[in-house]
Order: structure tokens, then C-alpha cells, then sequence
């Protein structure tokens, strides 16, 4: 794969979605989870979306439970969830895993692609963020702890604004 859109997903409704759909859009793709201490960033995620979607920026968002178990849910409950805490509107998808052998493979080739502290692959935690550019290139790799406030800097200045 040598980029982010030749991807396909399935998103939190079940249906497939290529991520071709957002060429030339900036995605921030960040693994969550509901019952984690970073789970309060989904509003600094919506703001980010609300504020930066018609300068192209996109969020996605992939439900993870390989944390602590902090993604117990089905997809119905995780989107019920969001949408009642947070005012969730970015795309949300189906529940993956983000490591191991049964990693999704757009999270292995993100992990390859943007590589953690010392080089590392694996995702530390939930909230772990990836910045791709708008030709599907991975940019930037964030840990749990950069909020999506200090994220929205390099967000608007890739966007050009």
C-alpha cells in the first residue's frame, strides 16, 4: 500500500468505506475508547472537526479495546455513546485492533509509516493520533497525551491557515 486511500474500512455502521473518499483532505485517524481517561478528548476532537472540516480536515475515529478493556462495547452502544456524551458528528468506524496479528491493516501500514518514540510501532495506548496529508502520507505521529488543542496548530498550518 503507498498510501491511506487505498484503504477500506467498515465504519461503525457496518458499511464499507474506502478512505479514497477523502483524497486531498488532511485526516487525523486516532484509535478511541469510551471508558478511558482520555476519553474527554472526543470534544476537543469535535471542536477540531467542527472548526477545520471546511478548511479540509477530516477526523476519523476507530473504537479500540486492546487498552485495559476501556472499549467494551458494540458498535451500536460505542455510537450511542459518542453521539449522547460528546456530540460525536466525525466519522466514527467499526472496533479494530491496532496491534498485534490481527492488527487492521490500515493500522499496520500507519504504524510503519509513522513510527512512536525511538522508532517504535506499536500504539502505547487509546487516543494515539495520526496526521496524514492531503496526498494520503502519513505526517505526523501524536501520543495519547497530545490533546487535540495543541493538535489543531499543526491541523490549521498544514491546511494553510
Amino acid at each position: 500500500m503507498t498510501s491511506v486511500y487505498d484503504f477500506s474500512v467498515r465504519d461503525i455502521d457496518g458499511n464499507p468505506r474506502s478512505l479514497a473518499e477523502w483524497r486531498g483532505k488532511t485526516l487525523l485517524i486516532v484509535n478511541v475508547a469510551s471508558k478511558c481517561g482520555f476519553t474527554p478528548q472526543y470534544t476537543g476532537l469535535e471542536t477540531l472537526w467542527q472548526d477545520q472540516r471546511d478548511k479540509g480536515l477530516v477526523v476519523l475515529g476507530f473504537p479500540c479495546d486492546q487498552f485495559g478493556h476501556q472499549e467494551p462495547g458494540g458498535e451500536a452502544e460505542i455510537k450511542a455513546f459518542c453521539s449522547t456524551n460528546y456530540d460525536v458528528t466525525f466519522p466514527m468506524f467499526a472496533k479494530i485492533e491496532v496491534n498485534g496479528e490481527h492488527a487492521d491493516p490500515l493500522y499496520q501500514w500507519l504504524k510503519s509509516e509513522g513510527k512512536g518514540v525511538l522508532g517504535s510501532e506499536s500504539i502505547k495506548w487509546n487516543f494515539t493520533k495520526f496526521l496524514v496529508d492531503a496526498e494520503g502520507q502519513v505526517v505526523k505521529r501524536y501520543a495519547s497525551t497530545d490533546t487535540p488543542e495543541k493538535i489543531g496548530k499543526d491541523t490549521l498550518q498544514r491546511l494553510g491557515g
